[in-house]
């Protein structure tokens, strides 16, 4: 009896509807066009703001298709690449460095699209191209961190060893002057500083480590070149990582992360729409600084008015620009968080970012609070912001430090690795804890080209070789419906279906399309039309057995079932290791891969059967079939 259920029939309308409207988004064309992202707190995006853009663009002859604001950016939509890379070139050394001006190709996808939560299928850098970044790690500012690591390390072990010492400093040329006070154990400290720096840099000192040498009551430590170059190698290895987790965190599929010559990293991000947060996410150097405060409000203004500030002491300003005495020693620093997530504070119910430190961190911090109890304790926010300047026609790129404190409370109780720090806005404390998060940068980068580059194997070929998997696709279909008839129809069918699904799964979960996407796309495709074979031939089969025609039909479905259960099977599996041990393009070959079966084996052997079934079956007489 040739029948098929009503249930099924409501599923594959769902199917159909929920796969194409999941699928629209991708017959919309982006925009090129220009992203306006604050770089500063004291920028805002306003409508006074759109006007001066508005007015640059006129100037220079560039017609936008459109300017809007976007939550925390200026979008401007423009009709092709040329007039993007105009605007880019007017609007960035006129709005300075206030503003983070970026290429981007704008979603023109409508707004009930995405109320629905349908998206556009993001394509791989060799099919659409991308976002494309060359920064420059800053070695001479990590060898400074690292000098004044160790020389904090000195002070700690002297203090702890009771040897006196009247001062322990970084000096320009980055060797660490220890002066010791009269009386004091000079092989005693030189043996402790011999320790710390061994434990410090994790190697011998003799050698590449550093050189500790003594003089009456003076020592000097002084850096190898080969520690020099090891320090620099380090900090490029650990940027390369916290850049490599920050890309993650953004959700790009497949980034390109290439560390080039000395001091420098390639970041290719492919079908990335919002490139401006990629940027100032990847780019950001936000961190906190935890300091002890050495003197009040009052003794801080005085200290500024005569300007006699402490040794051991520096002016830093908070939010509502009074001045405030902090320890030169960082008690805490960005690269000892290993952990920090946005929370609200239970007693006041402002923003606060919950910390958790390493372990050393965690000791440092318990330390100063048992012993400082009643004391205040500043925490200072660092935020390194690029800058360019056009000098002579030419892009001059260097940065500026903005450092602020963002709170100076008492310390009411002892604490260690877990606490809480408030004193940020909402959005502020967002985007801190996903910085941190991330990872603390071992040296500030620059960013020192930025472009978007085109399809990797060229536009020209991405274009044939698309015209060519069309073509292949049309001829199958002419085909089918030529050798099997009616059944072809129904199977051409069954194969536009299965594209209109694994495009619409593809774009609702965000998977990225490559080019060895495509290859699996073409093999799942194959697949497809394998098992519409194997049950259009044993149909066949059965006809010319004898059987009757919709008993053939049943008979036929039901026993080619089986066989194309078994071949999807092995190709599922095959697919699932692709993903799970291979990298890269693999996987994506691989997703859509497995993808691809899924929708074939649902549509050759529920969909077609559907479709039969609702020709043949409405007829009572039925002599023959056209297959």
């Amino acid at each position: 009896m040739l029948e098929f259920p009503r249930w099924k029939y409501a599923l594959i309308l769902v199917v159909l509807v929920v796969a194409t409207l999941y699928a629209l988004p991708n017959a919309y064309q982006k925009n090129p066009s220009v992203q306006i992202t604050p770089s500063t707190s004291e920028s805002r995006i306003d409508e006074a703001l759109k006007a001066r853009v508005d007015g640059l663009l006129a100037t220079a002859g560039v017609t936008p298709v459109g300017t809007e604001i976007d939550e925390n950016h200026l979008l401007v939509r423009l009709p092709d690449s040329d007039a993007q890379t105009l605007a880019s070139d007017t609007l960035r050394p006129a709005l300075g460095e206030g503003y983070s001006v970026a290429l981007n190709l704008a979603s023109t996808v409508p707004e009930w699209l995405e109320n629905l939560g349908a998206r556009p299928m993001s394509l791989g850098l060799d099919l659409q191209g991308g976002v494309h970044f060359v920064m420059q790690v800053d070695q001479a500012a990590a060898l400074q961190k690292r000098v004044e690591g160790y020389a904090d390390g000195i002070r700690t072990v002297l203090r702890d060893a009771r040897i006196g010492y009247s001062s322990v400093e970084r000096r320009a040329d980055n060797t660490i002057g220890v002066v010791l006070v009269e009386g004091a154990d000079v092989n005693a400290a030189r043996t402790q500083i011999i320790n710390s720096l061994a434990s410090a840099s994790g190697q011998a000192v003799a050698g590449s480590g550093p050189q500790v040498l003594a003089d009456g009551n003076r020592i000097t430590v002084r850096l190898s070149s080969g520690e020099i170059g090891r320090i620099a190698t380090d900090a490029v290895e650990q940027n390369r990582t916290v850049i490599s987790n920050r890309i993650n965190s953004i959700g790009v599929a497949e980034p390109v992360l290439q560390r080039q010559g000395e001091d420098r990293l390639v970041i290719q991000l492919p079908g990335l729409q919002d490139t401006a947060e990629a940027k100032r996410l990847i780019g950001a150097t936000a961190t906190l600084e935890f300091r002890a405060v050495t003197g009040d409000e009052n003794q801080a203004a005085a200290a500024v008015a005569s300007g006699n500030i402490p040794a051991d002491s520096r002016i830093y300003y908070n939010e509502a620009g009074q001045p405030l005495l902090l320890s030169r020693r960082i008690l805490v620093a960005g690269d000892q968080l290993i952990n920090a997530n946005p929370q609200t504070d239970s007693q006041t119910g402002t923003p606060a970012v919950g910390i958790t430190l390493n372990s050393a961190g965690g000791k440092r911090m318990l330390d100063h609070t048992l012993q400082n109890v009643g004391q205040r304790l500043g925490i200072v926010y660092v935020e390194r912001i690029p800058t360019v300047r056009i000098v002579d026609g030419e892009e001059v790129r260097s940065a500026r430090s903005v450092e602020r404190v963002i709170s100076s409370s008492t310390i009411r109780g002892v604490f260690g690795r877990e606490f809480q720090t408030t004193g940020l806005s909402r959005e502020e404390a967002n985007d801190l804890a996903q910085q941190l998060k991330a990872g603390a940068l071992a040296a500030p980068m620059d960013f020192v080209e930025e472009r978007v580059v085109g399809p990797s194997l060229g536009a020209e070929n991405v274009e044939r070789g698309l015209t060519a998997v069309l073509y292949a696709f049309v001829f199958t279909l002419i085909f089918f419906m030529l050798y099997y008839r009616m059944f072809g129809i129904v199977t051409c069918l069954a194969l536009v279906l299965n594209l209109l699904i694994v495009v619409a799964v593809m774009s609702l979960f965000g998977a990225t399309m490559s080019l060895p996407g495509f290859a699996g796309l073409a093999l799942s495709i194959g697949l497809s039309v394998d098992a519409n074979v194997l049950i259009n031939e044993r149909i066949r089969e059965e006809l010319r057995a004898g059987m009757p025609p919709k008993a053939a039909i049943v008979t036929g479905y039901e026993k080619a079932s089986d066989t194309i259960f078994d071949s999807n099977l092995t190709g599922m599996i095959a697919g699932i290791a692709l993903y799970a041990f291979g990298t890269g393009p693999l996987q994506g070959f691989a997703v859509t891969l497995v993808i691809g079966i899924v929708a074939s084996m649902f549509t050759a052997i529920v969909v077609s059967r559907a479709l039969v079934t609702l020709i043949y079956a409405p007829r009572k007489k039925l002599k023959s079939l056209a297959i």
